[in-house]
């Protein structure tokens, strides 16, 4: 990795009640596997997109969004916003990850004290795609009809990850460097926090990766169900 390190730890951290980073949970092989993957999910049709907020402004990330499929602000089984193409389906992968990722940073115990994390059926993953320059402003996971936590993956580069609090985007917030392989998840008391990206950190990706920029992966359960 290139790059000047930032001075944040690299171990395992809990920033917030619910929250908690397990750096380099996901190994070299891995990381490619789901890189692979990504380029896959990422072609037409239903594949990776601009989006347009409802303010008229446009998010520096591209998105392909996978089982459900989300809009501002909603979810549809079409992309409504796009070339109105049936979603493609949520991967088995994904779902198993997010199992493995719950169990590694609550444990089999401490499942049971986080809202939604026991019985935890992850039917969403949202892939975004930031090149050089993009960065994503605060906000919350809130189209869920479920408070289970959120599971995110970053591959790629690294970045400056900002968890703020539930009730503004100001202060008090805690800034995380994640890197490739990095795990976060966040539930129970910190579920609908705000949370965003401050910047990526150009060129400090693995080249192994054959990746330009950063790729984060969010899987959540939607508690959605079909007309």
């Amino acid at each position: 990795m290139t790059g000047d390190p930032l001075p944040f730890p690299r171990e395992r951290a809990e920033p917030a009640p619910g929250a908690v980073h397990l750096p380099d949970w996901l190994d070299p092989q891995e990381q490619r596997d789901l890189v692979r993957a990504c380029r896959d999910w990422a072609r037409p049709p239903a594949g990776m997109r601009t989006i347009r907020l409802p303010t008229g402004g446009v998010m520096s990330v591209r998105t392909v969004c996978l089982g459900w499929h989300w809009y501002p602000y909603g979810y549809a089984r079409t992309v409504v916003d796009g070339d109105g193409a049936p979603v493609k389906p949520f991967p088995p992968v994904l779902g198993d990850l997010a199992l493995r990722a719950l169990e590694a940073v609550y444990g089999p115990d401490g499942r049971s004290a986080i809202a939604g994390a026991e019985g935890y059926a992850p039917d969403i993953a949202v892939v975004n795609h930031y090149p050089h320059g993009a960065k994503m402003g605060l906000h919350k996971d809130k189209e869920e009809r479920i408070d289970a936590p959120v599971v995110s993956l970053s591959l790629g580069d690294s970045c400056v990850f900002r968890l703020g609090n539930t009730e503004t985007r100001t202060r008090p917030w805690t800034d995380l460097e994640l890197r490739s392989g990095d795990l976060l998840v966040f539930g129970g008391p910190s579920r609908f926090a705000y949370h965003g990206v401050v910047r990526t950190l150009p060129g400090t990706a693995d080249p192994d990766l054959g990746l330009v920029g950063r790729l984060n992966i969010t899987v959540r359960q939607s508690g959605l169900v079909d007309p």
